[in-house]
């Protein structure tokens, strides 16, 4: 939003300087981006008077002038053609920079004369597109007069930015009225003239769509004169960037940017009979003032004559019924249209325009018949012509409503203890209208606030008026020195997982969490979820559930990169799957997978270089799970992963019943179903199935302890059935002793030649670390004892010759 300084001072009496009103803007919410003086940018130009014009010696379309300025008398070379002895135009110096130019002069030669500075057109100047002559000004300015307050560039240009809420001050009217409220000056009363109209309007209206359009009016003028406006209604658009085009079109644009009020004009000679404000049809085609077509889908809403369209509500008028300069009959049209109609048709068909910047946010209802009788005095005063009684259609929409509010919810809501005596004094000040008694005060916000109706904006339009700088730095006071972690447990787990997965060297992947039908049901999820978990307004058809796994993604992500020539992937994601609707049914996971080989391959070590298995899945959960702070030692390995893994090379880690992860190669007919040619492992962490660690008194975990005597290892070779699970001879070798015995790892199992059929060998290293004393062969043959007797009670396991 535009305007001048001049402008507002037509609504505001105040003495308050530039710099002042800029702040003042700001501080009372809106923003000032830009103040433009453009006075200082056109100090260099002054009057200057030619004394003398001889031709050029040496070119016969220039001019050798005698310029005299206020430094002295300058040689100008002039090409103009208007250039002659004894008259006065603007004169640039040397170093001037010309905007219409864009160079900055310099004393120079033109064809062997001298030439210091140049006499300017309007075009270098960017007043006008006029470049035939220079300026020429009226003898009466004395020489060295400023070109600024000649053509009415003295006056400032302030531009602010509205947030959408505040239509009113899309109007210079309702900024005067803010700043008024904030002290900088007083509102001069709006001096709404009166016209008596003769007799009725030839042109009458009819309302038909009564939700778009609840009011319209209209009045017929007769004999007026389309000539340019005055100046000082050109000067006023031009400072603010429009273009004057007609004294009517002009007085519209300056009612819309003076009261926020948009109205419209029609050629009353090229109309079809009467108006009618109705719904568009279907195919129907509009050309507007630009002479773009327009083609409606039927639900626009249209201003009407009997020919078909002559406007789009509140948007844009038509180019077969726009005023020209032989217009002598006009139909002037002032209405209130539903912002969300208007806002729906301008977005449906691209047009901008001030109008519809106005009518998108609410413009003031119940200012309708003042901005008919403004315009119309202003149109018979400029244009002349006879005025006919205003034609009234539908009624004023109902705006009012009224507010319970107690002064002391100011000082609840925002800190700021404001005497009920100041915030009245605000809120009459802004419009707004007052009764009853506190505790249950009465507010009656004005017609041009539609965005006040709670006690919250009441609070608000007073603080932003006493000021947002007057409300007291209150300092953040921690109760203890550190303050609590921000993080739910949960967060931390999935911060702590994806560390340690990329760690592992697995690339975190962001996938969409929709997948197709048939992928859901291969991943789990039966014909009532898949029911529940479809999407209404799917973004593709196959993309139409929501996930009941990860890793359906993450395959159809590794397929994408096989076919792009990287066999080997290695990704995961952390986040959410579904097993219905609501939200207990959905959870986190940590979920993975690797294709092709672990590593590269490389000369140094061939054997480097392998197939990922099961095993690959297994260490990412284990490793998984131990950073985000599961027990993931004392977790048990059991074979019931879900079917979409190989029922022989996958598994499920647990403690008891409570499922922490699944691994293993996923399913050759899971695969195939999604056209998948190589093989796959996976993993599948439940983030939220981990038991919370139990905070109790003295249970802390100890300081790291270096102990002085050095570890040893014992390996052990058992015999047990082949249907025994490794883990469990772990667990039943380090049972044998908590103390001594910090770990044992399985480094070999063999069955064959030497091991009877349905038996295998598992050669098992147990790590020993001694505390308080050297352990004696004694010692050692004892614990040895212990720990084949544990095997062996546990396991069945014998002890191999």
């Amino acid at each position: 939003m535009k305007f001048t300084l001049s402008w507002l001072k037509r609504h505001l009496d105040t003495d308050a300087s530039l710099e002042e009103i800029g702040k003042a803007l700001t501080a009372i919410g809106l923003e000032v981006e830009e103040i433009t003086d453009r006075a200082k940018d056109f100090a260099p130009f002054k009057v200057a008077l030619i004394e003398a014009a001889e031709k050029h010696p040496d070119a016969d379309k220039l001019k050798v002038c005698t310029v005299k300025t206020e430094s002295g008398m300058q040689q100008v070379v002039c090409g103009a053609p208007n250039a002659r002895a004894g008259m006065k135009g603007i004169f640039a110096p040397e170093n001037t920079y010309i905007p219409g130019l864009d160079v900055t002069l310099k004393k120079t030669k033109i064809r062997g004369v001298e030439s210091c500075g140049m006499m300017v057109s309007e075009k270098e100047m960017q007043l006008s597109d006029e470049h035939k002559g220079i300026i020429e000004v009226d003898d009466s300015y004395a020489i060295g007069t400023p070109m600024a307050g000649i053509f009415g560039l003295d006056d400032p240009v302030i531009e602010i930015a509205l947030t959408p809420n505040r239509a009113d001050c899309a109007g210079v009217r309702g900024i005067a009225r803010d700043l008024a409220a904030a002290g900088l000056g007083k509102l001069k009363p709006l001096q709404t003239p009166s016209v008596t109209g003769q007799g009725a309007s030839p042109v009458k209206v009819t309302i038909e769509d009564t939700e778009g359009c609840p009011l319209f009016l209209g009045r017929y003028i007769k004999g007026v004169k389309n000539a340019p406006s005055p100046k000082w209604l050109q000067d006023q658009l031009k400072a603010v960037g429009l273009r004057p085009i007609s004294a009517l079109v002009d007085i519209t644009n300056f009612i819309c940017l003076d009261h926020a009020r948009p109205l419209h004009v029609y050629d009353a000679d090229k109309l079809s009979g009467d108006i009618y404000v109705r719904t568009s049809h279907k195919n129907e085609t509009f050309r507007d003032l630009n002479v773009k077509a327009h083609t409606f889908k039927g639900n626009e809403l249209v201003i009407s004559d009997e020919a078909g369209p002559q406007g789009l509500a509140g948007i844009i008028g038509g180019q077969d019924t726009c005023v020209e300069e032989d217009t002598t009959n006009i139909f002037l049209e002032c209405a209130y249209f539903k912002p969300e109609r208007i806002a729906r048709t301008g977005r449906a068909l691209s047009i901008d325009s001030d109008a519809r910047y106005r009518f998108d946010r609410g413009v003031d209802p119940a200012f309708l018949s003042e901005a008919m009788e403004i315009f119309t005095a202003m149109v018979l005063d400029i244009c002349g012509g006879q005025a006919s009684e205003i034609v009234t259609a539908g009624q004023e929409p109902n705006w009012q409503t009224e507010i319970e509010y107690d002064p002391a919810y100011c000082a609840q809501l925002i800190g700021l203890d404001i005497p009920q005596a100041r915030q009245l004094e605000i809120l009459s000040a802004l419009g707004f209208e007052v009764s009853g008694s506190a505790p249950k005060l009465k507010i009656r916000p004005p017609s041009w606030r539609g965005d006040v109706f709670a006690r919250a904006d009441i609070v608000e339009e007073i603080i932003r008026i006493e000021g947002f700088d007057k409300l007291p730095a209150v300092s953040v006071i921690n109760d203890t020195a550190v303050p609590s972690g921000a993080e739910t447990p949960l967060l931390t787990r999935m911060r702590t997982a994806r560390a340690a997965l990329a760690a592992r060297g697995l690339q975190e992947s962001i996938t969409w969490s929709f997948i197709g039908r048939d992928f859901a049901a291969a991943f789990g999820a039966n014909d009532n979820q898949i029911a529940a978990l479809t999407l209404q307004n799917p973004i593709s058809s196959e993309m139409d559930v929501m996930r009941p796994s990860i890793l359906p993604t993450l395959i159809e992500a590794a397929i994408r990169n096989e076919a792009r020539g990287y066999p080997s992937a290695a990704l995961f994601e952390v986040g959410p799957v579904f097993a219905g609707v609501k939200p207990e049914d959905q959870s986190i996971l940590a979920a993975g997978i690797r294709t092709g080989s672990n590593a590269a391959r490389h000369w140094a070590d061939k054997t480097a270089a392998r197939p990922v298995d099961l095993y690959d899945a297994k260490a990412d959960a284990l490793a998984a799970l131990a950073a985000a702070g599961a027990p993931a030692e004392n977790a048990q390995i059991s074979a019931d992963a879900p079917e979409y893994y190989h029922p022989g090379r996958s598994g499920a880690l647990r403690l008891g019943k409570n499922v922490l992860a699944y691994f293993g190669e996923i399913h050759p007919a899971t695969l195939e179903d999604m056209d998948v040619k190589f093989p796959i492992v996976a993993f599948e962490v439940f983030l939220e199935n981990i038991p919370e660690a139990k905070k109790k008194s003295g249970t802390e975990k100890p300081y790291l302890t270096l102990e002085p005597l050095q570890p040893l290892a014992r390996d052990f070779a058992f015999v047990v059935d082949e249907q025994t699970p490794a883990a469990d001879i772990i667990r039943a070798a380090k049972s044998a002793d908590k103390t001594l015995i910090t770990g044992a790892e399985i480094f070999d199992v063999y069955q064959g030649k030497g091991v009877e059929p349905g038996q295998k060998s598992i050669a098992l290293s147990v790590s020993i670390q001694p505390t308080e004393q050297t352990l004696t062969d004694k010692d050692l043959e004892g614990l040895m004892a212990r720990v084949i007797d544990a095997v062996q009670q546990k396991c069945g396991g014998v002890l191999r010759g």
